[in-house]
């Protein structure tokens, strides 16, 4: 009889994955052993895996080059990271290794930039495509990115007024792009997104306030739908009313060559996941150039601008699990040594899945089970509706130590948690830990952060300095 965690994963799933192994009874992440990991840092345990950040990247990069090349496409092909998903200066590092561009959305990103570029990391010649709704500290960020000579920066303009508050401080030529608002799927609770300004004003607009406005050119086009790119009528039918403003606009504006089609590649969320990247791209270039050849404009250079696909496949989080609680006949809750509500807050949040596999006992016999963080929050918990189906875990036994491990989740939870500051019910961040692949295919590991600690809590929430009593971890 098949009894076994291993059993279980073997008769539901493709198993061995790229990304998931076994060593014995334990697991491996990107060939990466995480007991060692556990018994050298504890529990609980942020980690990023640097390498997958640039992986990633490269894929997109081949594949679009790839359909580029296969259907004769004319323009150039530009990655950009959405910053937002993870501002660390890791991910940073790791992101610009690999020949890419930036898309920012707040002020302080464009200190990030400036950062960056007084570290050599970023060019000149790099593409900083400014989203998002500005207001002054960020008008004023921008405005001095500009002028300090950063000709690459585009502001994407996302209201009628935006315009004039840039052109007020800029004091040299510049380029900006215009945001669609698209239309959302008719299960949102809305009908047109926030941002951006409407299909039909698009051109309007560019004929009122940029068309005799010397100082301005008009170089981009921005097109995003907040479901991401999804291979249905939804999709394609909203790509193709931009592409027709994209071809209007192009008529009365020849300085126009560039469509940004924005992110939102999905990730991994389940050992069954299936996304045909490939083909998406293909068909994506594919519909961009039939439209304009069929319209007898030239082809834009498209640019994306990926965030959760650079960063959140590189991302985990082990838990121990502290005790079993049987709260009735059915329900058996394990709980883990820390809170889903602050370490992976999309869970709980949005209902956001995430792969979730036992570190250590593949092969002891399995249970349901139930999982629940260390707050006193109804909230805290993760259950079948976050993890696509019912969990299934070794059983639990006091003197056998049980670890578990959320994989993909580095895009947007430590931003979101409130990374170094307070967390519910003050459980602590986790430690979090790096780790690196050199030339030679060495794994090194290194701590970014240490777990906050109690004196940490009390100097945010402005209680004097004192000794501490105890363990203040």
């Amino acid at each position: 009889m098949n009894t076994k965690y291993i059993d279980l994963i073997d008769q539901t799933y493709d198993f061995p994955q790229a990304e998931f192994k076994l060593d014995g009874p334990e697991l491996k992440f990107h060939n990466v052993p995480l007991m060692p990991l556990v018994e050298q840092y504890g529990s609980p345990l942020k980690f990023t895996y640097l390498p997958k950040i640039s992986e990633n990247i490269q894929r997109a990069k081949k594949w679009f080059s790839k359909a580029m090349e296969e259907l004769d496409y004319k323009g150039t092909y530009n990655y950009c990271y959405c910053t937002k998903s993870a501002h660390f200066q890791h991910v940073l590092d790791e992101a610009l290794k690999n020949d890419i561009h930036i898309e920012t959305s707040s002020a302080f990103d464009i200190n990030i930039v400036e950062n960056l570029k007084a570290m050599g990391k970023i060019e000149k010649d790099t593409y900083v495509i400014c989203n998002g709704f500005k207001r002054e500290k960020y008008v004023e960020n921008i405005t001095r990115l500009i002028n300090d000579g950063h000709e690459n920066c585009i502001p994407i303009i996302d209201n009628y007024e935006e315009l004039d508050l840039l052109t007020e401080g800029i004091s040299r030529p510049f380029k900006i792009g215009i945001r669609i608002a698209s239309e959302e799927e008719p299960k949102f609770e809305f009908y047109t997104s926030r941002l951006g300004i409407g299909y039909k004003n698009i051109v309007p607009f560019y004929e009122q306030q940029v068309k005799n406005n010397e100082q301005v050119e008009l170089k981009m086009l921005h097109f995003f739908i907040n479901t991401g790119i999804r291979d249905n009528a939804y999709y394609w039918n909203e790509l193709l009313k931009c592409l027709k403003v994209y071809i209007r606009l192009k008529k009365v504006c020849p300085s126009l060559d560039s469509l940004n089609i924005g992110g939102g590649f999905p990730i991994k969320n389940s050992l069954a996941f299936e996304f045909d990247y490939e083909y998406m791209i293909h068909e994506i270039v594919f519909q961009i150039k039939a439209a304009c050849e069929e319209a007898e404009v030239p082809v834009p250079h498209i640019f994306t601008e990926f965030g959760s696909f650079t960063v959140g496949e590189s991302g985990g989080a082990i838990y121990q699990v502290l005790y079993q609680k049987q709260q009735n006949d059915r329900e058996k809750w394990n709980m883990i040594d820390s809170s889903f509500i602050t370490t992976l807050p999309d869970s709980w949040a949005i209902n956001k899945r995430f792969i979730m596999l036992p570190i250590n006992r593949w092969d002891e016999e399995y249970e349901r089970v139930l999982l629940g963080g260390l707050t006193c929050d109804s909230d805290d918990y993760y259950n079948s509706e976050q993890n696509m189906n019912a969990i299934y875990l070794p059983k639990f036994k006091k003197d056998k130590p049980l670890y578990i491990g959320f994989f993909n989740t580095g895009a947007y939870q430590e931003t979101i948690g409130g990374f170094g500051g307070l967390q519910h019910c003050l459980i602590p961040h986790p430690k979090h830990v790096l780790i690196q692949k050199d030339a030679a295919g060495n794994i090194t590991t290194k701590i970014f952060k240490e777990q906050q600690t109690a004196a940490q809590m009390l100097q945010i929430l402005g209680y004097e300095q004192f000794e501490l009593c105890g363990d203040s971890r």
